[in-house]
């Protein structure tokens, strides 16, 4: 990047044209539209979907949560002396910014030399219309806006610049090197690894909003899924039905270990009266003998014989 610089705070810079501006000169996002005059938005509900599932996946761990921001269909306002050009990308990133405008308000716009943090990355969803702009392959006329190739690779020197077409299910990445877009080859995996996020962008085939098809999403630097709230929910929900599953099962188990306590108190308790019986029983011969005995002392007492003395 040669005028866009990268901070130790990790932030993207802005070009500096501006800063010799009083800042209360300029216009803020309250004073531009935030809505793209005479357009009804996105082209089609993939556009919103599609954006929004990057916008939920967009975590990078080594930022902050609240100096993570990413817009979906937002106007980006890039020139101060043209305050009515802007683009409108169907998603882009922020890392190392205030989540809010002047950390207290929602942001309306992406007014660059207000926030003079660039964004990291811009992902553009093709569609007919579209697609030339997106791919740098429109010429602009004399005395027209830079085209959306110019902003983003020119202007604001976007490190990173993705596009996708949900027909092809085709990913065009591209970095910014020497002041020019390059391709941005894949990994092994076909995902593309950003260094300075710690993330990955690549294709993801799964259900997402009830529809399946591949998706654009985000993956961690370990290869995993970065999941939505939903899928995080739904995980979370997985992990207390295992766990409480697992405690149901040690319970049954505890269950089993007490019945066969009981079993073996129950054994022991039957051979306990068993020995009690044969005491009993024993008790009672020897009380009969001890009987018998003293009826016999008596008759031979009645013969005159002493039993003393047959000792």
């Amino acid at each position: 990047m040669s005028k866009s610089i990268f901070t130790n705070n990790n932030k993207f810079l802005a070009k500096t044209k501006y800063s010799h501006l009083p800042k209360e000169s300029l216009p803020t996002m309250y004073d531009l539209p935030s809505e793209e005059i005479g357009d009804s938005g996105m082209p089609d509900e993939f556009h919103f979907v599609q954006s929004q599932l990057l916008k939920q996946t967009f975590q990078p761990a080594n930022y902050p949560k609240e100096e993570i921001y990413s817009a979906i269909d937002m106007n980006l306002y890039f020139d101060v002396n043209h305050t009515n050009w802007y683009k409108r990308p169907d998603w882009f990133a922020v890392v190392g910014e205030s989540q809010f405008y002047a950390k207290e308000d929602l942001k309306h716009s992406y007014v660059i030399w207000q926030e003079e943090v660039t964004p990291i990355i811009v992902v553009e969803i093709l569609s007919p219309s579209t697609e030339k702009d997106d791919l740098g392959r429109s010429v602009r006329g004399t005395n027209e806006p830079p085209t959306k190739w110019e902003v983003y690779e020119q202007i604001l020197e976007i490190p990173y610049y993705v596009t996708y077409s949900q027909l092809t299910n085709q990913i065009r990445a591209f970095r910014l090197e020497d002041g020019k877009y390059i391709p941005f080859l894949p990994d092994s995996h076909g995902r593309y690894f950003i260094p300075a996020i710690e993330l990955s962008l690549g294709l993801w085939h799964g259900k997402y909003e009830r529809t399946t098809c591949y998706w654009l999403r985000w993956f961690d630097k370990q290869g995993n899924l970065i999941p939505t709230p939903e899928e995080l929910s739904e995980k979370k929900l997985k992990e207390k039905q295992q766990e409480l599953i697992q405690k149901d099962q040690e319970l049954v188990q505890k269950d089993q270990v007490l019945t066969q306590k009981e079993q073996a108190l129950a054994e022991k308790d039957q051979l306990l009266m068993q020995k009690d019986q044969e005491l009993e029983k024993q008790l009672q011969e020897k009380e009969a003998l001890a009987k018998q005995l003293e009826i016999l002392n008596a008759k031979l007492k009645e013969i005159g014989i002493n039993p003393d003395a047959l000792k």
